[in-house]
């Protein structure tokens, strides 16, 4: 997973893997995309495909990059996680607020009933 984030936080992979998600692109593609030079494309491909992200199929004279759905699986697992932490954290303050609200209006109604 640490490999899988180190290649991701680089500007440049991340627009590679934003393009790649629209299908599979020569590095030509890539390159006339982003508007870098080759070999700065080929170096992040390289990276990306050593972190398991992008794969290559070789095509006559071209290489065919694209993605991987393994570790974006991966990924996706992991973050359910959190968002089933979050998701429990968040029920807890809705019974706490609706438990305050209920607090608050019985005490404004015993208020009210003083003062009549």
């Amino acid at each position: 997973m640490k490999t899988l984030w180190a290649a991701l936080t680089e500007a440049n992979r991340l627009q590679i893997v934003e393009l790649l998600r629209d299908g599979p692109l020569t590095v030509g593609a890539i390159t006339s995309q982003l508007g870098l030079q080759q070999p700065q494309v080929s170096k992040h491909l390289k990276v990306l495909s050593e972190a398991g992200i992008v794969e290559v199929q070789p095509q006559a004279n071209r290489r065919i990059y694209q993605l991987r759905r393994e570790p974006f699986q991966e990924l996706e697992d992991w973050l359910h996680s959190f968002r089933r932490l979050w998701e429990e954290r968040f029920d807890r303050l809705d019974d706490y607020l609706l438990d305050l609200q209920a607090t608050e209006q019985h005490t404004d109604k015993r208020i009210e009933e003083n003062d009549v």
